[in-house]
């Protein structure tokens, strides 16, 4: 495959040249209530090209290997007609010449395990979720999503990479009269089939809470000092702070720009954060971005402080910073984009009960439920919560929505646990779906969070 990918790029007089070509493989299981939906896997492949040419840059998807003459043609003339309309050329920050394959230690290679299988567990769960009399339906899915990709540039890069993704997730659905609540559930990661085994007792919790949810009351509305657990914590970190650290959408920003200047003194001492893809058999893992360049660990807060963000080949030379191996596309119709991989607050040194100690009288607020965010303010929903008095947690809550200001709340997180959890399923739809986006956090502890309900 490299040498067909060389030949296409001799074909480019262009002054910097890459093609991506990627051969998918995606298989869905899904069931709503009993009744299976869906089943089946679809095999697809393609090549994108980018093209940079008088400081112009351009990129061409395309499927037929009989188009990459069209292909070639049409992205040279593309990047020497945006030439002529940029306010800037464009440049690429330097980068390490590297020749390598990687594939994945996989507990158990997914693409190996036939589909009767991986339907077998999937009813087997789904059967599980649905069996209480006041569970309504469920809505459960089994994704994998395996991409063998092959990158190759006009400075002499011959890189392949596997990514291999395989999860678990969706509904459980409880219903008493015309009161209706529901919780998601979620597995997975990219270290392989074997992590979705022997979850009967996940599947079981969440149902639990389901039916728990039941019999809650609404949260009244107010400002509380809560404690997150790690899935929300980790939803926010992503949300509020993490896209601001994507070098890409503050560029042409001077106002974000401003604040957020490396050295910035963003929030509290408490707090650090750090994106690394090379964390092995984690959902957002992986050795190369699609630029060719070596994924590497950031710290993007060090104890409240600015001291990093993320950045593709072109970002970086815009900002003057180093590679940091964060350029990402969807799959091979997309031309990548700066993306976090797994993103996550540093751990602290306080236990729960420690926190929940601290926290006195307050909310425990668990799971991401939605959400959104503009600007510096978010909005996220909870899938539950509990009351907590004198430190000890108390009766459960639902209805939660806890929003804020991200800069004010960074300032406001007085504690963090030290109880990391990373998310087994992921998403982010910045621009292109990331189904590998990572998240996580500790257990944290803020002093002042506006909580919408009742």
């Amino acid at each position: 495959m490299f040498e067909t990918l060389r030949k296409i790029l001799c074909r480019m007089p262009a002054d910097y040249a890459d093609i991506r070509y990627e051969i998918m493989s995606d298989t869905k299981i899904v069931f709503h209530g009993r009744e299976l939906f869906h089943i089946g896997t679809n095999v697809t492949d393609g090549y994108v090209i980018r093209a940079m040419k008088n400081g112009g840059f351009s990129s061409v998807a395309f499927t037929r290997p009989d188009d990459a003459e069209k292909a070639v043609r049409t992205a040279i003339e593309n990047a020497a007609l945006v030439a002529l309309h940029v306010k800037r050329p464009v440049q690429f920050a330097r980068a390490e010449i590297i020749k390598d394959t990687f594939l994945p230690r996989l507990h158990e290679d997914p693409r190996k395990v036939p589909v009767d299988e991986k339907l077998a567990m999937t009813r087997n769960y789904n059967e599980l979720s649905l069996n209480h009399d006041r569970i309504a339906t469920t809505n459960i899915q089994y994704s994998e999503v395996s991409r063998e990709k092959y990158f190759v540039n006009s400075e002499g890069m011959e890189i392949r990479e596997d990514l291999v993704t395989t999860s678990i997730n969706g509904l459980i659905t409880s219903k008493d009269g015309t009161l209706t609540q529901n919780v998601r559930v979620a597995l997975g990661g990219s270290d392989g089939f074997g992590s979705l085994r022997g979850q009967e007792e996940e599947f079981e919790q969440r149902k639990r809470i389901a039916l728990d949810l039941l019999k809650a009351g609404p949260v009244a509305g107010g400002t509380y000092k809560v404690v997150l657990n790690q899935d929300l914590a980790g939803v926010f970190t992503h949300e509020a702070f993490g896209h601001f650290s994507e070098a890409d959408l503050i560029e042409d920003s001077p106002l974000m720009r401003e604040k957020m200047q490396i050295g910035a003194k963003l929030g509290s001492e408490s707090v650090s954060i750090v994106d690394d893809p090379l964390v092995s058999g984690q959902l957002g893992f992986y050795r190369y971005d699609d630029e060719g360049v070596a994924a590497r660990r950031i710290v993007l807060m060090d104890h409240g402080v600015l001291a990093g963000r993320l950045h593709s080949r072109r970002t970086a030379a815009a900002f003057g910073e180093r590679l940091t191996g964060h350029c990402v596309a969807e799959d091979y119709r997309y031309a990548p984009i700066v993306r976090m991989g797994n993103i996550f607050i540093e751990p602290g040194r306080n236990t729960l009960a420690e926190l929940l100690e601290a926290l006195g009288d307050g909310l425990y607020i668990l799971d991401a439920k939605g959400g959104q965010t503009s600007g510096e303010s978010f909005t996220f929903g909870a899938q539950f919560g509990y009351m907590v008095k004198d430190g000890k947690k108390g009766e459960m809550i639902r209805d939660i929505n806890i929003s804020g200001n991200l800069y004010h709340t960074l300032k406001n997180i007085t504690a963090v646990g030290d109880d990391l959890v990373l998310s087994k399923t992921g998403g982010c739809g910045k621009g292109q779906l990331n189904i590998r986006s990572c998240h996580g956090a500790p257990h944290v502890l803020i002093s002042a969070v506006v909580v919408g309900g009742a």
